[in-house]
């Protein structure tokens, strides 16, 4: 992961820390970062947190920096001195990445003087929301997909690169077995997976050559694009390689299908197939699937064996944003709450408690309660991962981070899974929090 600027903020919390630094004003703020409710979503899978540590950790303004702000005119040269030294030097408790969430439960708290809690906000919303949404998308489509292969395609259609690089992440810690982006497998350790294009198809004179060329250069390997002409032409010619392949001691992996009525095209193709004696070459499937297509294709009987998963996912297009918030829930040791309508929050630092049913194992309520409070048959789940400014251990392997995922998410009841209008799980607030608000309030 490569932190990034504390430049990459919006104006108004530089403007604020100004005001801050120039009144006085030394306390120390808590923050709370969590999501409002969102119809089409009945859980969310906390992601980025390491990516935000890493900033958090890193936190510093470069010469450069500090010379564009003096050229804006807006800060006084007492403040900027004072970023030029500026360290993040706060404490951070969180969710691990791959634990499943529901509405309004911290996904993470960040308490520090509140010049630095203050400054961090944007990023942290950034980082956490996009990378969280994204693993949410993806868990949505590997629930749906029951155990077939799940391949991220989405690297040209996202919104820019470093977007690219999050949905590979995200989508493999959501249990996605593959990427299509180079880069991320180097960077992150995720096997890489590809077929070909229609162009490559196209480039030959014949179909049936480029299927050739192909499986020449990766006998072992083999996925063949099916439909650039007729689909079920192409099928009959990759049974046709496939026997070639074989008689050479390989075997044809699989043939694709990107265009036409994948329901009807995958089981004409699996009847050529097995026709053909090929009942071991899978079908793959892509072209704008996301888990409504996936449900769609499996719920009809579809015989696709894996998808590849790209627009729909990449850029989460039924839900495109997070209502993600970072809200200041304490001063010093003064709990503070904002009251605006449909937006009041919860004062205090807080935990959040998970119970289990001791006969399924499958989650059973969660409840948010203050930092300090004890509950019975629960298990936190905000941990301490920075004190001082400084990480607390090294973060674990994306793979653990999966596990952690796949464990996790099999607890939830499958209510709450729903594609469309999923069942809220029960989250409450603890009585002790609950007298705080009242208190706070009153």
């Amino acid at each position: 992961m490569t932190p990034s600027s504390p430049m990459l903020t919006d104006l108004y919390e530089l403007t604020m820390a100004a005001a801050y630094f120039d009144s006085g004003v030394k306390g120390r703020g808590t923050f709370s970062l969590f999501t409002r409710k969102d119809p089409h979503r009945g859980f969310y899978v906390a992601a980025g947190i390491y990516k935000a540590l890493d900033f958090l950790e890193s936190f510093h303004f470069e010469d450069q920096d500090i010379a564009y702000l003096s050229e804006l005119k807006l800060f006084s040269n007492d403040f900027l001195d004072f970023l030029a030294d500026l360290r993040f030097s706060g404490v951070v408790w969180a969710l691990a990445e791959g634990t499943p969430f529901f509405a309004d439960e911290p996904i993470m708290e960040v308490t520090a003087p509140i010049i630095e809690s203050q400054l961090v906000e944007t990023y942290l919303i950034n980082a956490v929301g996009l990378a969280t949404m994204i693993a949410t998308k993806g868990a949505r489509c590997v629930h749906v997909a029951q155990g077939r292969g799940l391949i991220d395609f989405s690297l040209r259609r996202t919104q820019g690169a470093d977007a690219g690089m999050t949905v590979a992440r995200s989508t493999y810690l959501s249990g996605f077995d593959a990427t299509s982006n180079v880069l991320a497998g180097q960077r992150y350790g995720i096997p890489v997976s590809g077929t070909m294009a229609h162009s490559f198809v196209q480039a030959f004179p014949n179909e049936i050559d480029a299927f050739r060329a192909y499986a020449r250069l990766f006998p072992e390997k083999t996925i063949l694009l099916i439909d650039t002409y007729d689909t079920l032409q192409g099928a009959r010619l990759a049974v046709e390689v496939a026997h070639e392949i074989k008689a050479k001691g390989n075997q044809l992996k699989g043939v694709r299908l990107d265009s036409g009525d994948m329901i009807d095209l995958s089981r004409q193709v699996r009847r050529i197939l097995d026709d053909g004696g090929c009942r071991e070459v899978q079908i793959f499937a892509s072209g704008g699937f996301d888990e409504f297509g996936l449900a769609e294709a499996l719920d009809q009987g579809a015989p696709i064996d894996a998808f590849g998963v790209g627009t729909k996912v990449g850029v989460s297009a039924d839900a495109p944003y997070m209502d993600l918030v970072y809200k200041l829930v304490q001063i010093d040791e003064r709990p503070v709450r904002k009251l605006s309508t449909g937006k009041v929050t919860l004062a205090g630092q807080k935990q959040v408690f998970r119970r289990f049913s001791a006969e399924t194992g499958q989650m059973v309520e969660d409840i948010i309660a203050a930092r300090g409070e004890t509950i019975e048959n629960a298990e936190p789940l905000l941990a301490p991962m920075m004190r001082s400014g400084r990480c607390l251990e090294a973060p674990p392997s994306l793979s653990q981070i999966r596990d952690r995922c796949r464990r996790q998410f099999k607890a939830i009841p499958d209510a709450f899974k729903a594609l469309e209008a999923p069942a809220r799980f029960p989250v409450r607030v603890s009585a002790q929090l609950t007298a705080l608000q009242q208190h706070i309030r009153n």
